[in-house]
């Protein structure tokens, strides 16, 4: 087991090298990055002095290693928007996406595995029909729209869900002020429903899918066979002998889907006004603000890496076969 652990950090510590190096490299392709920390007026002189100050005048691995260095202080540099370290400004915007990520992924997992075993037990019916017409209507519309759709209808017309705005629960969390978090929870709650469905339904329609193919792969083994000719009830048989078989590429893809679902949080973000890392993100490459665009990359690849791992140890767990 720890041979395997080894070997996952091992490969967690290269995509993270290979992570920095691609961030960097888009900084240097965008041109001179001197000119991002100058005025439009400057003299050459200026230009040149800014130029070695920065240390953008040495070779480029030269750059890359001070890059790395200063990367492992957590220093990304400051932020040309903000004025201030750009790891500050995406640690304060990391919270409200990870009030929207989470909820869609939880939204995703408690809805799609209970559409997804009840099509699978109901090949063939109606049911299982409009639970597939529906993930593939789900696969098929883009999340903006969707959240575009969603505010006409129940922000503008029926007027039962806000538009826009935010009420903080993790920040609380993290500053230790419980009694304030938790009292801001059914309002987080009530702010999430629109932006968390835009963002969860493209994912609960591919579970639903998912769930159901797995369900019916498991459902006809011989095992499942043998279950149900020994008297077991048919609950018994889905719950603890056929559903619990068929966990492995659920496993799987629910530890993707923070991976998937941060990729939709960008848009959605920008359309509800969600003040996370997704709009911190667009506004910043719209201003040319590489520091923060950079700190937002490794700070993100970090967090997914680190999920990523938390899943193979749980596959690992659950199937010991992996470990070989």
């Amino acid at each position: 087991m720890w041979t395997f652990i080894l070997r996952r950090l091992l490969q967690s510590a290269i995509v993270i090298i290979g992570v920095t190096l691609i961030t960097f490299t888009a900084l240097q392709m965008s041109g001179d990055p001197t000119y991002l920390y100058v005025s439009e007026r400057a003299t050459a002189e200026e230009i040149q002095r800014t130029r070695e100050a920065l240390g953008f005048d040495r070779p480029l691995p030269e750059q890359y290693l001070t890059f790395l260095g200063n990367l492992l202080q957590g220093d990304f540099g400051n932020s040309l928007s903000y004025k201030r370290p750009a790891i500050e400004a995406v640690m304060d915007a990391l919270p409200a996406t990870l009030e929207l990520t989470i909820f869609a992924m939880m939204l995703a997992i408690i809805v799609a595995i209970p559409l997804g075993v009840v099509a699978s037990l109901n090949r063939g019916s109606a049911t299982d029909g409009s639970v597939m017409t529906m993930a593939m209507l789900g696969q098929s519309i883009p999340s903006f729209w969707l959240g575009i759709m969603m505010i006409m209808f129940f922000g503008l017309q029926l007027r039962i869900l806000p538009i826009s705005g935010h009420v903080p629960f993790i920040m609380p969390l993290i500053q230790g002020d419980f009694v304030r978090a938790f009292t801001n929870l059914p309002q987080t709650l009530y702010y999430l429903i629109m932006p968390g469905f835009a963002v969860a339904f493209y994912s609960i329609s591919r579970n639903a899918r998912l769930v159901r193919s797995s369900m019916l792969e498991v459902l006809g083994q011989d095992f499942v066979r043998t279950a149900r000719s020994k008297g077991i009830s048919e609950r018994a048989v889905v719950i603890h002998h056929a559903l619990r078989n068929a966990w492995l590429p659920v496993v799987t893809m629910i530890g993707l889907e923070f991976g998937f679902l941060i990729g939709g949080v960008v848009v959605v973000e920008i359309v509800f006004s969600w003040p996370g890392l997704g709009r911190l993100v667009f506004n910043a490459i719209n201003q040319r603000d590489i520091p923060v665009v950079q700190a937002a990359v490794v700070v993100l690849a970090m967090v997914f890496i680190a999920l990523n791992l938390i899943v193979d140890l749980i596959y690992a767990r659950i199937d010991p076969r992996v470990k070989l």
